[in-house]
């Protein structure tokens, strides 16, 4: 493929992952508002599934994978949507759209780290600035008494910060991992295999079912906007991004979804934008930049001459 049309894919890979998956706080926080998470989260991504199925047979592509490429993309598959996924809209039940994203934007912090875990990788001084911000703006941002003593929002932090560790694992899985070389076939396994492991744990925590014409029409299209754009449009290019870019550029998506989350809660769901909020938003984005940025600290700099 040549180098511009790899760059162009590249550029619309990452506006799917920035904005796109910034909106998809506010129509889980909808779609929740009706329907239980783990059955809401299981129809999302086995309808996204079957439907890059029919795509990728029409293209031509092939489904076939081999069984450690299957097992593969199952892990995968529940470390980023079973987990990953599903138990942060169960989080949104508890806690503001804006919230969640703006908690889910250290998610470079946990990248970072669990690099250093795992693969040895040594944490730049540049990156330790950013480890330090990032601390803090999660403490500013969960220390709010307007928001821990709203009941169950504890809860739901820590599961979010939960599910920050499982996407932040998958990443450094998929990274590595024999996975479908096709993009589009690789994201179409793991969406059935997260899926139909949400469907088990919709059926095992009891989840009552209902038809989708029995749905309001807000959540049948916040329904259908998650299927299509933040399943197939925005998975496929993640995807893709984890296989062509750095694990820790992927996670810079975290710059932009917060905002756009924050933005769509505010005006469609009044949701409130406190100060204290603000400023751990600055805090942990400043964070996050120190952590991807390549430059070094002038003072350092100067010193090392």
């Amino acid at each position: 493929m040549p180098k511009s049309k790899n760059i162009v894919l590249i550029i619309i890979a990452f506006f799917s992952i920035y904005v796109i998956w910034g909106s998809t706080y506010l129509l889980n926080k909808i779609a929740v508002s009706e329907l239980p998470p783990f059955m809401l989260a299981s129809i999302r991504f086995i309808s996204a599934g079957v439907l890059i199925f029919m795509i990728a047979k029409i293209i031509g592509y092939k489904l076939s994978i081999t069984k450690k490429q299957f097992a593969n993309t199952a892990v995968a598959g529940f470390l980023f949507l079973t987990f990953g996924n599903g138990v942060i809209v169960w989080a949104l039940r508890f806690v503001d759209s804006g919230f969640a994203a703006l908690e889910i934007s250290a998610q470079p912090l946990v990248v970072l780290l669990l690099m250093r875990f795992f693969d040895g990788k040594k944490i730049k001084l540049m990156s330790v600035i950013g480890v330090i911000l990032g601390v803090i703006g999660i403490y500013l941002l969960v220390s709010q008494k307007q928001v821990i003593s709203q009941e169950g929002t504890m809860l739901g932090i820590i599961m979010i910060f939960a599910c920050m560790l499982s996407w932040g694992y998958g990443s450094l899985f998929v990274a590595k991992a024999d996975l479908p070389s096709n993009y589009f076939v690789n994201t179409g396994y793991q969406m059935i295999t997260g899926g139909i492991m949400l469907f088990i744990a919709s059926l095992t925590f009891g989840e009552h079912w209902t038809f989708p014409t029995e749905w309001s029409q807000p959540v049948q299209l916040s329904m259908l906007l998650l299927i299509v754009f933040g399943g197939i449009v925005a998975f496929t290019s993640f995807n893709y991004l984890l296989k062509t870019v750095s694990p820790e550029k992927v996670a810079t998506s975290t710059y932009v979804n917060p905002i756009i989350a924050l933005t769509l809660g505010w005006y469609f769901l009044n949701e409130q934008i406190t100060l204290q909020s603000v400023i751990a938003a600055i805090v942990l984005l400043t964070g996050v930049y120190f952590i991807n940025t390549k430059k070094k600290l002038v003072i350092y700099s100067r010193f090392r001459k």
